[in-house]
């Protein structure tokens, strides 16, 4: 494989594409008022407590909130709020009401005291800051994660939480694009032929044949398989 030597870039992709939610203590301020801001430098970096992080520059208006209160709420995006998340990553919450804008709902978001979770998000993960880094062009904040709210919607009838249900969005290079097809899961690698049956998408091959101006071609579709049917007596 030929490779070019680029400059050194961030050029790790594809990363989640969030809406950062927040908000001042004395919310009768315009400063203070609820807003949203977009982030794609966020990220998991432990497990027990569980953690996270977001790097935010210093002009950003939501920069001085997140640093007075010590709380943020990361609330994953949908495709349905894409659109919703590039206007809040170009408009800033110093000139208007982005929830007002957007015709979005502020929701108390638990475990918080300031910092408002966004009602139409399917997921929305309450955080309040542990420590605070200056990188360069970028701050991080590290916080934890207090209380983690989900849509039931995105729960099957056994309790099992099925995210594949939310159409999350990821962000490419300045680009958004939704979630592809299932490929696998941890450890499908070395997982049993009877686990691969049971977790991997069941799908079979049809082939049929298309008769066009030259002639007759073999067509091969995949489509969900069926499941056979237990006579009774």
């Amino acid at each position: 494989m030929n490779k070019k030597i680029m400059p050194t870039s961030t050029l790790l992709n594809p990363v989640p594409v969030v809406m950062i939610s927040c908000a001042g203590k004395d919310k009768e301020k315009p400063e203070s008022r609820p807003n949203i801001v977009t982030v794609a430098w966020t990220g998991t970096i432990n497990s027990e407590p569980p953690m996270v992080s977001i790097s935010l520059r210093k002009s950003r208006h939501s920069y001085p909130l997140i640093e007075e209160t010590g709380e943020f709420v990361i609330n994953l995006v949908s495709e349905s709020l894409c659109k919703a998340v590039d206007y809040c990553g170009v408009k800033s919450g110093a000139d208007e009401d982005k929830f007002a804008s957007l015709a979005l709902h502020a929701a108390p978001a638990s475990g918080l005291q300031y910092a408002p979770a966004i009602d139409e998000a399917p997921i929305s993960l309450s955080c309040k800051v542990i420590s605070k880094t200056e990188l360069g062009s970028h701050d991080m904040f590290i916080a934890e994660v207090v209380s983690t709210e989900v849509d039931e919607r995105l729960f099957d009838e056994k309790g099992k939480i099925c995210l594949e249900k939310a159409n999350l969005v990821a962000y490419v290079h300045g680009e958004y694009f939704s979630l592809g097809k299932m490929l696998g899961f941890f450890g499908y690698s070395v997982a049993s032929k009877d686990v691969l049956e049971r977790r991997m998408p069941k799908t079979k091959t049809i082939k049929s044949e298309q008769k066009g101006k030259q002639g007759r071609q073999s067509v091969t579709k995949t489509a969900p398989a069926k499941t056979k049917k237990k006579k009774t007596k």
